[in-house]
């Protein structure tokens, strides 16, 4: 039975990838620098379009398997003639499939799409004078024709486009910078609120960390595909040496000269702490300074941090 049957079974557009050079685990002296590392199929890189610069409406070619990544990714080809890169790949979301079109609304709204609307980059809207009963219907009769023509999936939107409540991913942290948060399969935020002064927005991520972004940075509306890549079973020692991992030998199974777990008769690790090879704490090791929202010199951005301890259980229960 085929978990994923719309995906292409051929290859990809030549022109949209690069070749991956394989380093096997070491840095640019030699030196092993993670490892277990070594091997695996030969690869090329997908060049996927996390900035979606390109206006206009684009049709879904296909959907096709990445290797290089969890989420599966979506081959586009746009509408304009005079577009600079009339084919790209883009990450796709859940249930977006062959046929379906998007567009990029990355630059704003182009003027004429809904009538009544006058796109603000600096408030979103054009302000209405709320004392005239006519003009208020009229804004918000604009607006809600707006959001249906443009909250749909695959669609980049900015920050202050997005209302509240939605189902969002591939979020950028500068204004015209590439898509940074929310790239792994099956992962989305959610649009928390606007802030009354229009600069920011928050968003809630997938770690349920509530922060502030900037409201003119961009998001793509729906969820990561591919959701149950976490349930995948490689089923075969053979299939992890296909990714590129080689054989782990644990601590306990080496020489004590070897690692701090080693030696010792039977499986013993000698009553101490788990650690690295080079003595290092290995698990439950605090790396965020003290603090109830971390250290004075931490990110100013986080409204509330990411649950843990017995809060995250009891989030998950829920």
């Amino acid at each position: 039975m085929l978990i994923n049957p719309h995906l292409w079974k051929g290859k990809p557009v030549r022109d949209l990838t690069q070749a991956l050079r394989k380093k096997g685990g070491r840095n640019n002296t030699g030196r092993v620098t993670v490892r277990s590392r070594g091997g695996g199929h030969k690869r090329r890189l997908r060049v996927v379009d996390f900035h979606r610069q390109e206006p206009g409406p684009h049709d879904v070619v296909r959907i096709e398997y990445d290797p290089n990544r969890s989420a599966h990714i979506a081959l586009l080809r746009s509408r304009s003639k005079k577009a600079s890169q009339p084919w790209s790949y883009i990450l796709a979301c859940e249930g977006l499939r062959a046929g379906d079109v998007v567009t990029s609304y990355r630059n704003g709204i182009p003027n004429g799409l809904v009538d009544g609307y006058v796109d603000d980059p600096k408030g979103g809207r054009k302000p209405v004078d709320e004392d005239n009963n006519e003009a208020t219907s009229e804004a918000a009769l604009s607006l809600g024709i707006l959001r249906s023509l443009t909250i749909k999936l695959g669609n980049v939107l900015p920050l202050r486009l997005i209302p509240p409540g939605t189902v969002i991913h591939n979020l950028s942290l500068d204004p015209n910078g590439p898509a940074r948060l929310v790239r792994s399969a099956g992962t989305f935020a959610t649009m928390v609120l606007h802030e009354e002064q229009g600069e920011y927005s928050q968003v809630r991520l997938q770690s349920g960390e509530i922060r502030r972004i900037r409201s003119d940075c961009c998001a793509t509306i729906g969820k990561v595909s591919n959701g149950d890549w976490k349930g995948r079973m490689l089923g075969k020692a053979g299939r992890s040496r296909w990714l590129g991992r080689r054989p782990h030998v644990r601590g306990v199974a080496m020489n004590a000269k070897d690692h701090p777990h080693g030696g010792g008769r039977g499986k013993s690790k000698g009553n101490r702490h788990p650690a690295s090879p080079w003595g290092l704490n290995a698990k439950g090791k605090r790396t965020r300074k003290p603090g109830p929202r971390g250290h004075k010199t931490g990110n100013k951005f986080v409204i509330r941090e990411r649950p843990r301890g017995r809060k995250k259980i009891a989030l998950i229960v829920k």
